[in-house]
């Protein structure tokens, strides 16, 4: 559980500015406060509307904030009139324990841990702090976040970690400089790297390299003794060589050291012992290598510089994201507009948006109208149209006009936001292939450490060189034993992928769920709300035996007036549309919903019905010879294509399945003969007329379909709970290789396992991959190799069930998705076996000598390092199709 509060944080040495959760400001009593609990039983949206009912009316509760996927409650209170003891018992009363509640979380930035040495010494340096739970670091962020209990505090956090040599800087940034505490620039942009305090080092050190180069090789009569150590004379450019290492050596060494003090065998100790090594044994062969250890000092520090910037590249990609929304917002208070940082913006505020500002909150208009950019969210590239009572979020751009926006977030929990911390939640998760590349790496780094002693030892003897040229061959196999670049192959990647995939509106929950989908052999799609648009619209209006369309209509109105069903909606609303109804609803009397059949009441003192045609069969209607109206009032084309074939219809022969066949429910409308009934047996009435519904079908969906497929998807499923006709209809229109129809929940779910199970049989490489709303299709979302939510923005419950969220109601982002996770698989595999495989190839040539330490240096370690990044940055160039 994390818990801050109010102005009294500093009291308190368990809290910090950027303690996570910590969102409470104080009140005009200054006793607001968060809390967020550990409840690990809360796993489902109905599991967290338990607790939130719960919560709703416990005293000095303001707000609870819900977590599923991650288990975690977060609490707004009034301190002084509750406290994190009776906020627990609770939710302990909704039937949910809550574990360990003394458990803290803390998010520090640590922009000088750029790689996975680095992370190594800060793990080591946390694992000896007492009182820490768990701990994850991502170099790719420059973050480490530790939950801790009460016997340790942030400093003690921040302690451990500076005695690992690195800075932990005030706020929760993700991106940052790349040097360590002594080294540290204000400055955090890429391009402060060359002139950084280890920057000017290098170059000074790369000055004095050449010199005494220049000295050694082209200036030889002027490269005179100056001094003697030890009884081995010192040559002008010996001391030059020398100098440089002092000036780029420095912070090797000091790195060096906190790698021993970790007892961490990593590059910074591996490039601190070859260079020491170098010296030394210049002094006990009397042999000058001086230049190689000078070489090793001025090269290593440019290949550390070159991966900061390579790495200031992966983190600018997050730091993006997180500058979207805008610092201030202008706000009406007592009248008059003032301007405010946003964390001071409160629920319920207005806030003001002119043309070309960034909306700065999430919120609802309260009065103007403009088409907004909602790409930062959902990936739009066409700005929507957003009137009164329309949702709005932060971070989107209004284009055109003037809008006053009520917030119903506040800083830190609206819509990009949560995005921002999922994207960094995601990036710090560790992949299979990146847990594999760090059990291999344990094990390269001893083994070209023992090959790097043994052909220091062996090299006299086997290939006949001079010990001063075995050492050197050692020397260079220690610079190759790091596997730096090896380790970074697969989260550089990753962070490439998932960041590009959120900036166009594409949120991924993990590097797992990005390699899985790239993997994913066969899609399974739900119907309603994914490949339609899940909202019932009238299709055709058939008026029959005299009446007209506004007739039929007028008559549907009012029956389905009371109605709650979504197609007495679609009714309701079509009729509104076309102007008719008026006050006919007043006259309603008798109203009775008939369960799966339909409704029936009395309009204006008739008694009138409509419903499923199996409704009017009970109730003895005859369907098979309607006369169609031919004229007055406006006909339907449909009518008119049934009219000219024949006047007379048979609506169980012909007119039902047809429209049936296109997809379509369809509703009749008639007046029963007094004293029919259903139940009773009594029969007879008129038709008056024929409705059919449908929900219509995404424009995208055929296309989207399509490209997977292209894109190499082998099977494309339907999944709904609707009837096999309105099925087939709708799966023949997408496209679908497959469709399952009525299906309950639980079907679902079954039917995605068979689908698993199928792919598990026949040995196919992927998996199965389940796009559905979210919400109602949880089960199967979760069941899926990867569950892909539609139409996540702002929708809490999308965002934290799903594996996948597409942010806007958009089919075509799913092509887009797969083709990125594909080509992130691509160019993992490729980073992983390059690297590894240059990095052996390079080992295998220094016994001969065939490899230079420079080279080593440069190709081994910082060419790698670029050459793995520059790889990884390609994702961001994939992007969806117009």
């Amino acid at each position: 559980m994390t818990e801050s509060t109010g102005e009294n944080e500093a009291a308190d040495d368990h809290e910090a500015p950027d303690v996570e959760g910590n969102r409470g400001r104080p009140d005009a009593s200054g006793e607001r406060a968060t809390a967020t609990f550990e409840v690990p039983e809360m796993d489902c949206p109905s599991c967290a509307g338990k607790v939130e009912s719960a919560l709703a009316g416990a005293a000095g509760v303001d707000d609870v904030d819900p977590r599923v996927a991650s288990g975690t409650l977060t609490v707004a209170y009034d301190a002084a009139e509750t406290d994190v003891a009776a906020i627990g018992d609770h939710i302990e009363r909704a039937g949910y324990g809550v574990a360990d509640v003394d458990v803290r979380s803390a998010t520090l930035s640590v922009p000088g841990m750029d790689c996975a040495s680095c992370a190594s010494k800060v793990e080591s340096a946390l694992d000896r702090v007492a009182g820490i739970r768990r701990f994850e670091t991502s170099p790719t962020t420059g973050r480490v976040r530790v939950d801790y209990g009460p016997e340790a505090s942030r400093e003690d956090l921040v302690a451990a970690i500076e005695s690992a040599g690195y800075e932990v800087t005030n706020g929760d940034e993700s991106a940052g400089g790349n040097e360590n505490s002594d080294d540290a620039d204000a400055e955090s942009d890429a391009g402060s790297v060359w002139t950084s305090t280890r920057g000017i080092k290098t170059w000074i050190s790369g000055g004095f390299l050449t010199l005494g180069l220049l000295f050694e090789f082209f200036l030889a009569g002027a490269n005179v003794r100056v001094a003697s150590v030890l009884g081995a004379e010192l040559l002008l450019a010996d001391v030059l060589f020398l100098v440089a290492v002092a000036s780029g050596g420095q912070v090797i060494l000091r790195d060096g050291y906190y790698s021993a003090r970790n007892r961490n065998l990593d590059i910074d100790f591996l490039m601190s012992a070859a260079i020491v090594g170098a010296l030394l044994a210049s002094l006990a062969f009397g042999e000058a290598l001086y230049f190689e250890a000078a070489t090793l000092a001025f090269l290593f520090n440019v290949a550390e510089l070159l991966e900061s910037y390579a790495m200031d590249r992966a983190r600018d990609s997050l730091a993006e994201l997180m500058d979207l929304s805008p610092d201030a917002a202008t706000v009406k208070r007592d009248g008059e507009e003032v301007t405010l940082p946003v964390e001071e913006v409160e629920r319920g505020d207005v806030v003001v948006v002119r043309p070309g500002e960034k909306i700065p909150m999430d919120g609802a208009v309260v009065e103007g109208e403009s088409a907004v950019n909602q790409a930062p969210i959902t990936g739009e590239s066409v700005p929507v149209d957003k009137t009164v009572g329309d949702e709005v979020f932060a971070g989107t751009i209004n284009e055109g006009g003037y809008l006053e926006v009520e917030v119903t977030s506040t800083a830190g929990e609206d819509t990009l936001s949560r995005i921002v911390e999922m994207v960094a939640e995601a990036e710090s998760k560790k992949t299979e292939r990146e847990q594999f590349v760090e059990r291999f790496s344990s094990y390269y780094t001893p083994v070209v450490v023992a090959f790097a002693a043994l052909t220091t030892v062996g090299a006299p003897f086997v290939l006949g060189v001079t010990w001063p040229t075995a050492v050197v061959y050692g020397l260079t196999l220690l610079v190759l034993a790091c596997p730096c670049a090896f380790v970074i192959s697969t989260p550089v990647s990753v962070v490439s992928g998932i960041t590009s995939a959120a900036k166009n509106g594409v949120l991924i929950k993990g590097g797992t769920h990005l390699e899985a989908m790239g993997a994913v052999d066969a899609v399974a799609f739900d119907k309603t709300g994914t490949l339609t648009t899940g909202e019932l619209t009238v299709t055709d209006v058939v008026p029959l035996n005299g009446n007209s369309e506004a007739d039929v209509l007028r008559c549907a109105r009012g029956l389905e007036a009371r109605s709650e069903h979504p197609v007495g909606e679609a009714i309701v609303a079509a009729a509104g549309e076309a102007g008719v109804g008026g006050d006919d609803t007043a006259e309603i009397e008798s109203f009775e919903a008939l369960t799966g059949k339909g409704v029936r009441a009395d309009l204006g003192g008739t008694p009138h019905v409509a419903g499923k045609p199996g409704l009017f069969e009970e109730l003895g209607f005859d369907l098979s010879h309607v006369h169609a109206t031919t004229d007055g009032g406006v006909v339907t084309r449909t009518a008119k294509q049934l009219c000219e074939r024949n006047d007379c219809l048979d609506l169980l022969e012909t007119t039902v399945p047809e429209l049936q066949s296109q997809g379509k429910t369809v509703i009749l409308v008639g007046k029963p003969e007094s004293g029919s009934d259903a139940e009773s047996g009594t029969e007879g009435g008129e038709l008056e007329g024929v409705i059919a519904v449908a929900d219509e079908v995404r424009p995208e969906a055929e296309r989207a379909v399509a490209r997977l497929r292209d894109l190499g998807v082998s099977k494309t499923v339907m999944l709904t709970g609707d009837n096999e006709r309105t099925a087939r209809a709708i799966a023949e229109r997408v496209g679908v290789d497959e469709y399952r129809a009525e299906l309950l929940p639980e079907e679902k779910v079954a039917a995605i396992e068979s689908l698993v199970a199928e792919h598990e049989r026949d040995s196919a490489p992927g998996g199965v991959a389940m796009v559905g709303d979210g919400i109602n299709d949880a089960p199967a979302l979760a069941t899926a190799t990867v569950g892909v939510a539609m139409g996540a923005a702002g929708t809490d419950t999308a965002l934290e069930t799903a594996d996948v969220a597409l942010m806007a109601d958009d089919l075509s982002k799913l092509p887009y998705l797969y083709e990125l996770a594909g080509d992130a698989n691509g160019v993992i595999r490729q980073n992983i076996w390059a690297s590894l495989g240059i990095k052996a190839l390079l080992a295998v040539g220094v016994p001969f000598g065939y490899v230079p330490i420079w080279l080593a240096v440069l190709a081994g370690d910082a060419g790698m390092t670029l050459g793995v990044t520059g790889n990884a940055m390609r994702l961001s160039r994939v992007s969806p199709d117009e």
